[in-house]
C-alpha cells in the first residue's frame, strides 16, 4: 500500500541544534530510496508502507546511534484506495483552488 507520510523527529537530550540529526535521518531517507521532500518542521515522504516505516525505524536507531538518549517523533499519515495520488498532486490540488 502506498503512503504519504510527514515526519518530525527530534532528538532530546543532545542540545539545541538538531540539524546534524535531520541531516542523517534525511540520507536513511535517500538510502531507502523514498521520495522526500524536506521543510521547516519535518519531511514529507511518499512510498510503499513497508519501506517508509523500515525507513523511519532507521531513522529512530541511526539518531540513537550519534548518541541520542530519547527520541520523540511526530508522523502524520495518509492513505488512499481510490487513487495514487503524489505529494505534488496535492500541492497542486490547493493552489489551482486558489487561482
Amino acid at each position: 500500500m502506498k503512503v504519504l507520510v510527514d515526519l518530525s523527529v527530534v532528538p532530546l537530550g543532545v542540545g539545541v541544534s538538531l540539524s546534524s540529526y535531520v541531516a542523517a535521518c534525511e540520507k536513511v531517507l535517500k538510502d531507502a530510496g523514498l521520495k522526500t521532500t524536506l521543510h521547516g518542521y519535518g519531511t514529507n515522504i511518499e512510498g510503499e508502507w513497508d519501506a517508509v516505516f523500515a525507513a523511519v525505524k532507521r531513522c529512530h536507531e541511526v539518531v540513537h546511534e550519534m548518541g541520542a538518549p530519547r527520541v520523540s517523533s511526530t508522523l502524520r499519515v495518509g492513505t488512499r484506495t481510490d487513487r495514487d495520488q503524489t505529494m505534488e498532486d496535492k500541492v497542486r490540488s490547493v493552489q489551482a483552488k486558489m487561482r
